[in-house]
């Protein structure tokens, strides 16, 4: 089902709109299909993200559909360059544009889509206002998306058997979204975070995040020993990596957050606290401060 590959091919094949969609193999049989890491664009149709590919005797299964129809379509042409295996399952790891608003395409193609009630709550919750600001950010390349519940919902876990491979998804509790689930594929030792795990570039603290519970929910996928890790957003990496980029930041910023509250501050005085070590991440100067803001307005009330 493999055909030889790769990201060059693909570059050569697909429309100019799609080049931002990198196929990176992870394990056998597992790709992680590696999309910008900046904002949501004309240019990526909201696939600003990173997704993930697992191709099995019985057929693929996609980690998180796309931002969009037609983000989904470029998602499908990515597949095609690497198996001609049709998507069975896509699962949603979270309630973020790009983690459901291509759900309509797959199902359209017959996949079957899965999600945790958290994700969906948060998906109804701010759906008219991802699918507003899109409009704004991807402009024609919203056209023909069609928000789609997933077709299977689960609370805390749920696990897929497909050709011989056993994902288990887990949703532990808030992430960077309410709904934030983890794919653990025990046989491949990879697992798929979705925005549980940021890399090579800051996370978002957003008010649908909670500063309190994205520590545990990286616990937990720190706690399956994965070789292999796919993120919600960078290259694959390893969980060392993910520590350092995800779990040590939301505790630093827990830790200098905590302290300006102790110390009488207010929110007029977070975004000055110090996350200089981890300057180097892109999309800093950006983020950084309203991360801050944010988490205070969560972190007073603790």
């Amino acid at each position: 089902m493999m055909r030889a590959s790769c990201v060059t091919a693909m570059l050569l094949v697909l429309p100019s709109l799609v080049r931002a969609l990198e196929v990176v193999p992870v394990a056998e049989d597992v790709w992680a299909i590696v999309g910008e890491k900046e904002q949501r664009s004309p240019e990526n149709l909201g696939n600003n993200a990173t997704f993930g590919l697992v191709v099995s005797a019985a057929g693929a299964v996609l980690i998180d559909p796309g931002g969009s129809w037609k983000g989904a379509e470029a998602l499908h042409a990515a597949v095609r360059s690497v198996t001609d295996a049709p998507v069975k399952y896509v699962i949603n790891t979270g309630g973020q544009d790009h983690r459901w608003l291509g759900n309509s395409y797959w199902q359209a193609e017959g996949a079957t889509v899965i999600a945790s009630n958290a994700a969906i709550e948060d998906q109804r919750a701010r759906g008219s206002m991802q699918m507003t600001g899109l409009r704004q950010l991807i402009g024609t390349g919203l056209d023909g998306t069609e928000p789609a519940e997933a077709d299977v919902s689960f609370d805390a876990e749920y696990n897929l058997e497909l050709g011989g491979l056993s994902f288990e998804i887990r949703h532990v509790g808030p992430a960077h979204t309410p709904g934030d689930a983890f794919v653990w594929l025990p046989a491949r030792d990879t697992v798929f975070t979705g925005d549980i795990v940021y890399v090579e570039r800051i996370l978002g603290v957003g008010d649908q995040s909670s500063i309190a519970g994205w520590p545990l929910a990286f616990e937990a996928v720190e706690a399956t020993g994965a070789a292999h890790v796919v993120p919600g957003h960078g290259a694959p990496t390893t969980l060392a990596q993910a520590r350092a980029h995800t779990y040590d930041y939301l505790m630093n910023l827990r830790g200098q957050i905590g302290a300006l509250i102790e110390e009488g501050g207010d929110i007029i005085a977070a975004p000055n606290v110090d996350q200089s070590a981890f300057a180097t991440l892109e999309q800093f100067d950006a983020l950084a401060g309203r991360n801050a803001q944010t988490a205070f307005q969560q972190m007073e009330w603790e």
